[in-house]
């Protein structure tokens, strides 16, 4: 059953992101908040379908009013899930990505136009620099500047280094860092076909405000994202 479910949501959701995508490329030439209605529009259906289909629902816990305004937010990435859930829970998310997805014909066109911040994994000094000028015009807009401090999905259990664009941020902009927990990859997997029933919970950690140093940044950061996890992941129920 879980099967069947899981191919009919990933049928849909096929449709309905390509469609969003599609849109959002007719309407290229408009502004990107045009741009990002579309695809919260996409993301609201998409959420529908995994509750009805899979039953798989989510929950916000913590003080959403912390990324209501400009801000950084460092959140947990254990799944194509975590892509989406921040068009619902930002008002403008400038979500930070790998430059090479906006060489896939249509999809990379419409990433242009969603305030996006893409930046080469390989390009040292160049990136980082890209990074923090793309960032401080997102900041200055009133946008969420929204980073995976580990760069890729990490299964549940599991974590990797956390990379120094979010400290570099942290410093250079001298802006709160906002911590983001989450136990999605439980339900949808990196790369899994199946998807399972359950509730999705997203926490919304306290600001970590500037005046650290890098190095303390980044361990409290990590302390903090990861002890929640762990947390959430303890208490999640599969169905």
């Amino acid at each position: 059953m879980i099967w069947l479910r899981s191919a009919l949501f990933n049928v849909l959701f096929f449709a309905v992101y390509s469609s969003a995508i599609v849109g959002s490329v007719l309407i290229f030439p408009l502004p990107a908040n045009r741009h990002i209605a579309l695809i919260r529009a996409g993301v609201r259906a998409i959420f529908w379908l995994l509750r009805k289909i899979v039953g798989m629902d989510w929950e916000l816990r913590g003080d959403a009013s912390s990324i209501g305004g400009a801000a950084i937010v460092a959140s947990k990435h254990q799944s194509a899930w975590d892509t989406m859930i921040f068009y619902l829970i930002a008002p403008q998310p400038s979500y930070v990505l790998k430059r090479e997805l906006l060489r896939i014909p249509l999809f990379g066109w419409a990433l242009r136009r969603h305030a996006t911040i893409a930046i080469d994994r390989q390009g040292g000094a160049a990136t980082m620099r890209h990074l923090l000028r793309a960032a401080e015009r997102a900041i200055a807009s009133g946008r969420q500047v929204i980073i995976f401090p580990e760069g890729t999905r990490v299964a549940p259990g599991e974590t990797r280094e956390y990379h120094p664009g979010v400290a570099a941020l942290y410093t250079h902009l001298k802006c709160p860092v906002v911590p983001v927990a989450l136990n999605s990859g439980v339900f949808w997997g990196r790369r899994s076909f199946i998807k399972r029933p359950g509730r999705i919970v997203v926490e919304i950690l306290p600001p970590i405000a500037p005046g650290l140093s890098r190095q303390d940044f980044t361990a409290l950061l990590e302390r903090r994202i990861e002890t929640a996890t762990r947390r959430l992941e303890a208490e999640s129920c599969v169905g």
